[in-house]
């Protein structure tokens, strides 16, 4: 049973990159945190890899297996958090994410020349999981009085990344948390959207790409910087004022003078995707 001085996350897919970083920045921080991967749990696997090390980091790492393409895995997900933790949950960080079936490859051809199933994976998987497990985070929330859900999003709401869906499925995240945040008004449950700029992941450092899309790889951000923006927000007991915005992790971090694990400054992807302001 968790206490008012040990929070609780819930991290979605989360045993690597951006989910792992976030997942990892909270143990840190001495969080409680359930990680979620399609994969099994406790054969050692990858998913197990991130609760250890969120154990290690000083918190409390719980890995738990779903596929949230599966509402019902969702519902029996949030069921075991209400049984363990009394019915607390502080933090949901909607990161889980598919990519097209033949993964980035599938980037390289136009609309017209993908298959539809593309959509199950980019939308299904991309926002609609998200949107099922934050109506299930705000059933804890709500009641409470506090917390805070937060999507993974990216800069391909503003400017083309990738395809067509993947734009579709982020500019669809950030309208998601500015809408909820117009239905949470009042009840102490702050909704935001993040856009982190190129992550430096497990993926890209082991192919030995030296930049990606145009940009630097010297210059990503890591994994962790994005997870240490994410505990300055949560910690913040104003963080409400900000409710339904999209915060680009960059510039979110000096505001609160964070910096990456190597103590660099990642500097903003704004200007390179149009620059303006932001909702």
């Amino acid at each position: 049973m968790s206490t008012e001085n040990n929070r609780v996350a819930l991290v979605t897919g989360a045993s690597r990159s951006v989910g792992k970083g976030i997942a990892l920045a909270l143990g840190s921080d001495g969080w409680t945190v359930y990680v979620t991967a399609r994969g099994e749990v406790g054969t050692g696997g990858a998913l197990d890899r991130t609760a250890e090390e969120v154990t290690e980091r000083g918190g409390r790492g719980i890995a738990v297996q779903c596929d949230h393409s599966d509402d019902g895995q969702i519902e029996k997900l949030f069921g075991r958090i209400t049984e363990e933790q009394g019915g607390r949950l502080d933090l949901l960080i909607n990161n889980v994410w598919a990519g097209p079936s033949d993964g980035y490859a599938g980037f390289s051809q136009p609309f017209w020349k993908r298959p539809i199933s593309d959509w199950d994976a980019l939308i299904g998987l991309g926002l609609r999981a998200h949107y099922v497990a934050s109506v299930e985070a705000a059933k804890l929330m709500v009641p409470r009085g506090s917390g805070l859900i937060g999507n993974i999003s990216s800069f391909g709401t503003r400017g083309y990344l990738h395809s067509v869906l993947y734009g579709m499925s982020k500019a669809g995240l950030d309208k998601m948390a500015a809408d909820m945040a117009v239905e949470l008004k009042g009840t102490g449950v702050t909704a935001l959207s993040f856009w982190p700029g190129l992550v430096r992941n497990e993926r890209m450092v082991a192919s030995g790409m030296k930049s990606f899309e145009g940009f630097s790889l010297d210059d990503a951000e890591t994994p962790e910087f994005i997870g240490r923006v994410v505990v300055a927000l949560a910690n913040d007991p104003e963080v409400g004022k900000r409710s339904g915005h999209t915060q680009i992790t960059a510039e979110t971090a000096l505001e609160y003078g964070v910096t990456d694990v190597d103590g660099r400054q990642p500097v903003s992807h704004r200007a390179a995707f149009g620059g303006g302001t932001l909702y």
